[in-house]
Parts: structure tokens; sequence; C-alpha cells
């Protein structure tokens, strides 16, 4: 089941092996990557996995270099939130 749900992340985690992926463990990485890249199909699935918290507390403490910064814009935004970063740090 896991790796079913991993598999339709896999366009937003092209440069990972998602065989060696593990939901819970590379949570991080996963919400990052899909709400960084990911279609509506996708985000709407990232919300059904994972708890909405958990996403929110990403966004807010992004990690730097792994956001653009339109996308990290738009999750603000939705959270009604202000992320901790430095600007030199994002894409």
């Amino acid at each position: 089941m896991k790796q079913e749900i991993l598999k339709k992340f896999k366009p937003f985690l092209w440069s990972y092996d998602i065989e060696k992926m593990d939901i819970e463990r590379d949570k991080s990485r996963i919400i990052t990557n899909v709400l960084n890249l990911g279609t509506k199909e996708a985000i709407d699935l990232l919300f059904e996995i994972y708890n909405r918290n958990d996403i929110k507390e990403l966004v807010k403490n992004p990690k730097p270099g792994e956001w653009s910064k339109k996308s990290l814009n738009y999750w603000s935004i939705i959270f009604d939130l202000k992320p901790k970063y430095v600007l030199r740090h994002f894409r």
C-alpha cells in the first residue's frame, strides 16, 4: 500500500529511488517536493496521507534551498503563516 502511494508521487520525486523511500521516514522530502511540484491530485492525496499540522510545520520552517519562492509564498498564504527563512536560500 505504501509503495503504491509513493508511485503516485514518483513524478515529483524523480531524483530519488522511491523503492528505498519510506512514507513516514521521508515525509519531509515527500511533502516538500509534492507541494513544490505536485498536481492538484497529488496534493489532495498528500493531505489525505499526512497530518495538516505536519504539512504546515514544513511550510513554516522550510529547509534552505528546497523550496521555490513562488511555492513557498503560495503555501504561506494558504496556511496564513510567515515562514522562517532567508530569501537568498530559495530558488
